[in-house]
């Protein structure tokens, strides 16, 4: 009866969806699905991604019922973060290796990445660390503490290794610590340290042929015959489509597998080619709108809480973004990170789906408040 009266308490609230989120995300999702289905008539990739997108769009009518003030409870964001921390641990036993990372649970037909449901715990746990140090938060300690907290999923996952989801855990917290208001010069100083130490390994302990092995990896298209083959594919690909693309179904770079992993690490570069730069324009301007809708939700919050997770899921899509365009064209190294609600895999979806379903259940006890006074708080400026 416990469990039962909790569940009702949980999913009391009635619900009311934010369709510019809704439909920004969706287009974004088509946009991937028409991506995977135009290269072979039967694509099993697509299916999957077509049940993904059904269960995700569930999670996030559920997610929108959530009372999200459970989710402000310390007893319950710890117990996830080690529930989550826990089954990483597993992957180390039972986990499926793909791509050299042993990363994913299987189930079925389908694999589970516990790595992405990590990031959204993250979120929660900063937010909820940082809105209740709100007044002392400029003390050094907190600094400590928080990239503690970051510091377990991350080396659980670069261990997989995984350093794309590794990059993105670290980009979480550092987004999230920056809008804190966590005393700069003290994070400057961490960095500082953190520069010196590399800068001493690079000069006296590193060898040639380790130093070798980070430029390509920093470059990947200064050895474009070797590692910086793909790269080199996917930057031809994204050019080649010009102003309007070659049509839907028509990539030369995808249809002759110049390109490699078409659904997922680089399914932008496939996209473009085939949009063109009026496509491109199109999905920018879809992720741009979504990340104004969330950041515009997260200034109204209730309290620090709602506006510090409005702001880590934020940091989470922008980070997720940025860190694939660049890599797709050559400015960043390949990590393997996906475009957010575009890439195959359902994973990513189900976890980016909730995200925004929590958001939007926030927004119900959203507060109008000056834009000044928003600033102040939220900026800790």
């Amino acid at each position: 009866m416990k469990v039962i009266r909790l569940v009702s308490e949980i999913f009391s609230r009635k619900t009311s969806i934010d369709w510019v989120l809704v439909l920004a995300s969706s287009a974004i999702v088509f946009f991937g699905l028409i991506t995977m289905n135009s290269f072979v008539e039967k694509n099993l990739f697509f299916e999957k991604q077509l049940i993904s997108f059904a269960v995700a769009v569930g999670a996030f009518l559920l997610a929108t019922r959530i009372d999200t003030d459970m989710l402000k409870r310390t007893d319950v964001l710890v117990a996830l973060f080690v529930i989550m921390s826990a089954l990483l641990l597993v992957l180390f036993g039972i986990g499926h290796v793909a791509k050299g990372a042993q990363s994913w649970f299987t189930v079925g037909a389908f694999a589970v990445q516990p790595a992405e449901g990590m990031k959204l715990i993250l979120i929660l746990i900063l937010a909820k660390y940082f809105s209740r140090r709100h007044v002392e938060i400029a003390h050094f300690r907190h600094i400590i503490v928080s990239g503690i907290y970051a510091f377990i999923p991350f080396a659980l996952v670069l261990l997989q290794p995984d350093f794309g989801s590794a990059m993105i855990i670290f980009l979480i917290w550092f987004g999230m610590i920056l809008v804190s208001g966590v005393s700069k010069k003290h994070l400057a100083f961490v960095f500082l340290v953190g520069a010196i130490t590399f800068v001493g390994l690079w000069t006296s302990v590193f060898e040639p042929y380790q130093k070798a092995r980070i430029m390509t990896f920093v470059n990947p298209l200064a050895d474009i015959r070797g590692t910086g083959y793909h790269v080199y594919q996917s930057t031809i690909a994204v050019g080649s489509g010009q102003i309007i693309g070659k049509g839907v179904g028509y990539g030369t770079q995808s249809h002759l597998r110049f390109l490699p992993e078409y659904q997922t690490d680089f399914i932008f570069s496939a996209f473009a080619e085939e949009w063109g730069l009026v496509g491109v324009i199109i999905l920018f301007g879809l992720f741009s709108l979504i990340v104004w809708r969330i950041l515009m939700i997260a200034l109204v919050g209730a309290t620090n809480f709602e506006m510090l997770y409005g702001a880590g899921v934020a940091v989470f899509i922008v980070s997720h973004f940025v860190v694939n365009i660049g890599m797709t064209i050559g400015l960043l190294p390949v990590t393997g990170v996906t475009v957010p609600f575009m890439s195959f895999g359902g994973s990513h979806l189900l976890v980016e789906f909730i995200a925004l379903g929590l958001l939007v259940s926030m927004k119900k006890s959203a507060r109008p408040a000056h834009r000044s006074a928003l600033s102040h708080e939220f900026l800790g400026v």
